[in-house]
């Protein structure tokens, strides 16, 4: 096991259940402090005790915050950058699934398509919102927890107001989430920031893919393994703008690969976040 220094920090978004805890505690077991994320008080309080109870030398602290909400990923930028002295790693791996509905097409707070403006939008806002923190913390490390399953982004309809799908709302918005990846490994090349995505398991046992109606396959502790990685493996310091299927080097959709689809989705998704002025 790599042991991590007390300093060393992560952010972990969606902590509470799933995934994210089981990389929160991991991470924690390792020495490390870890910054929870989660939208429940009690569920927040619940895994900070856990983390705490292992006594591993790190801190734990909590952050509320719903992410479907741009102005609170806002808010929560503001906060962890306020109070945090450093921060050497971000974990975005809250997520809206499928839905038990799927059939129903769900909005934001600012009436942006649910699973794009959580899975894509916010983790994407959340970095801009970091990375003033991220750069002076450098060497960091951004960790985006995608999915092998992956849907052409139609730019002309991006909140999917067309045939909707929950399930295939999802792969679009985890290749938005891709796509982003690659843009901002690009840009921040140089500056210590690297960027990376993967799928972590197939099927996982989660709250997000029982509620679809899916038969989850592993347990969460396979997902955990591989995205740990991403976070203190020594060996992939300065590795960048890679898209991983677990431990490997994988091929993402083709569409991930296509510089103007990747130029005009960031456009579009600079506007939605508020970087760039709905008029301009």
């Amino acid at each position: 096991m790599t042991e991590l220094p007390r300093h060393h920090t992560t952010l972990v978004t969606g902590a509470t259940q799933g995934l994210g805890r089981g990389v929160a505690l991991d991470l924690a077991a390792r020495g490390g402090t870890v910054l929870l994320h989660g939208r429940d008080a009690g569920r927040l309080a619940a895994v900070a005790a856990e983390v705490r109870a292992l006594d591993a030398g790190g801190e734990v602290r909590t952050y509320r915050a719903d992410l479907s909400d741009l102005d609170q990923v806002e808010a929560l930028a503001a906060r962890v950058r306020a109070a945090e002295p450093r921060l050497d790693a971000l974990v975005h791996n809250a997520v809206a699934g499928g839905g038990p509905r799927p059939l129903e097409r769900e909005v934001s707070a600012q009436g942006h398509e649910l699973r794009l403006a959580v899975n894509h939008l916010a983790p994407y806002a959340l970095t801009r919102g970091l990375l003033p923190l991220l750069t002076a913390s450098a060497p960091a490390r951004v960790v985006n927890v995608a999915s092998i399953g992956q849907e052409t982004v139609d730019l002309d309809d991006l909140m999917f107001e067309k045939e909707y799908e929950g399930l295939r709302a999802y792969c679009r918005s985890k290749l938005a989430l891709i796509m982003a990846t690659f843009a901002l490994a690009e840009e921040l090349d140089g500056t210590g920031v690297t960027v990376n995505a993967l799928h972590p398991a197939h099927l996982m046992d989660t709250a997000a893919v029982r509620a679809y109606g899916l038969t989850p396959l592993v347990g969460v502790e396979e997902g955990v393994r591989p995205t740990v990685r991403l976070v203190v493996d020594p060996e992939l310091a300065g590795v960048t703008g890679r898209y991983l299927d677990r431990f490997t080097d994988a091929r993402a959709h083709e569409q991930a690969y296509d510089t103007e689809a990747r130029r005009r989705l960031m456009a579009l998704t600079d506007r939605l976040v508020g970087r760039v002025p709905a008029g301009a």
